[in-house]
């Protein structure tokens, strides 16, 4: 029951926070830049997509819960945090749960990395 009421919210956050950034984004201002978004999107697909074969899944140790972090893990290189999550459930709703997963991307993704951000944005803004 309170499994059920906590996927619930988290869908709708997860759908609620899709379509606000969806909503604000102005694609014709971009057409310009289409080519070279592209060529930099490419980039960066297939830049996340060796380090996740080949550093994340085996440093984790090739299980199961690697696999679930891993597929968040790509979400997290590919857009933000909500996307990891997005990913995570994809798979977890296709091959069972991964608990382990969904308490340490969240953790690493969210917290962490907010805060070595802002330690160093300030330390990389005074350098310039």
């Amino acid at each position: 029951m309170i499994r059920a009421s906590l996927d619930l919210i988290a869908e709708i956050s997860l759908g609620a926070f899709l379509a606000m950034s969806l909503m604000t984004i102005q694609f014709w201002t971009l057409v310009g830049l289409a080519g070279p978004l592209l060529l930099i999107l490419l980039a960066q697909f297939l830049l996340a997509l060796a380090i996740n074969m080949l550093l994340v899944f085996p440093l984790l140790g090739g299980t199961y819960d690697a696999a679930v972090i891993a597929a968040g893990f790509s979400g997290f290189t590919l857009g933000s945090t909500p996307t990891a999550m997005a990913n995570m459930t994809a798979v977890t709703q296709r091959f069972g749960p991964s608990p382990k997963a969904f308490i340490v991307l969240p953790l690493v993704s969210a917290f962490f990395i907010d805060l070595l951000n802002a330690v160093l944005i300030p330390f990389f803004l005074h350098r310039v």
